[in-house]
């Protein structure tokens, strides 16, 4: 039940045909957990927030660092050497007191991912290596979740989001992360962010992008971004999209799979 002061809130998505009430409704039941509290994670839950998204689940082991000012945004300077998931949760309770924080001071693992991401609806992962992205998306595979998954690099980043466990309206399976990127680079190919920098605006970009994808999945309109990555290129300022398919040879949902549990991640 929205109150007067939520209708007040919201007005802006109720007036919406796309959202309405039904559909800011649909959002303050809605539970999502944002894997990372970083760059990407940052405006992702501060935008999340805003929209009335009831539950935020934040997992993240880090503390703030003097660094992470540049782009994490949801932070401030005073709050250096502290959990980012506690800061994060204070800030998203800041913002809107009707938002439940949730904040898990955990490394995502093998061992954890199911149980965490069993609690949610959707999951939205804004990690920062290889090792967690290909987690996330197995488990949320294997968790039967949604999933929106986004990635940045020095002027560039790409959205994507997965529904592996579903089918298309044709029968044909929908892709998953391993169709689109089979495996991970090998290691030391691509330079850390503290080696190679990164513009600090970008990741407000994709997060931003990537909390959009989040309310459109739960709200459910417009053309999702299942077997579409958008690839953004801020060094030219250009946006371009990319389709991929579900491949056979997919060691998770493949014709002959490989991958039958999260035992491959430990």
């Amino acid at each position: 039940m929205v109150d007067s002061k939520e209708l007040e809130r919201y007005a802006r998505h109720i007036v919406l045909g796309e959202v309405g009430g039904p559909g800011q409704a649909k959002l303050k039941a809605a539970r999502v957990l944002v894997v990372g509290a970083g760059g990407l994670g940052a405006p992702a839950l501060l935008y999340l927030a805003a929209a009335g998204v009831g539950t935020l689940g934040i997992v993240d082991n880090d503390d703030v660092s003097l660094s992470n000012l540049q782009r994490q945004v949801i932070f401030a300077t005073e709050e250096v050497g502290k959990s980012k998931v506690e800061r994060a949760a204070s800030a998203v309770k800041r913002l809107n007191p009707h938002v439940s924080a949730e904040p898990h001071h955990v490394r995502l693992t093998a061992a954890n991912a199911l149980e965490l991401i069993a609690r949610y609806d959707i999951v939205a992962d804004g990690s920062d290596n290889f090792a967690t992205r290909y987690l996330v998306s197995d488990a949320c595979y294997f968790a039967r979740k949604p999933l929106i998954t986004a990635a940045v690099g020095t002027f560039d980043g790409t959205l994507t989001s997965v529904r592996a466990h579903d089918m298309q309206a044709d029968g044909t399976r929908n892709p998953t992360y391993r169709c689109l990127f089979p495996e991970p680079p090998p290691e030391g190919t691509i330079p850390a962010c503290a080696e190679a920098g990164i513009l600090g605006a970008l990741p407000g970009v994709l997060g931003s992008l990537m909390a959009l994808e989040v309310i459109r999945e739960i709200v459910g309109f417009g053309e999702g971004l299942v077997g579409r990555l958008l690839m953004v290129d801020t060094y030219s300022m250009r946006f371009e999209m990319l389709t991929y398919a579900w491949d056979p040879n997919n060691p998770l949902t493949g014709n002959t799979p490989t991958i039958k549990d999260l035992s491959v991640h430990m």
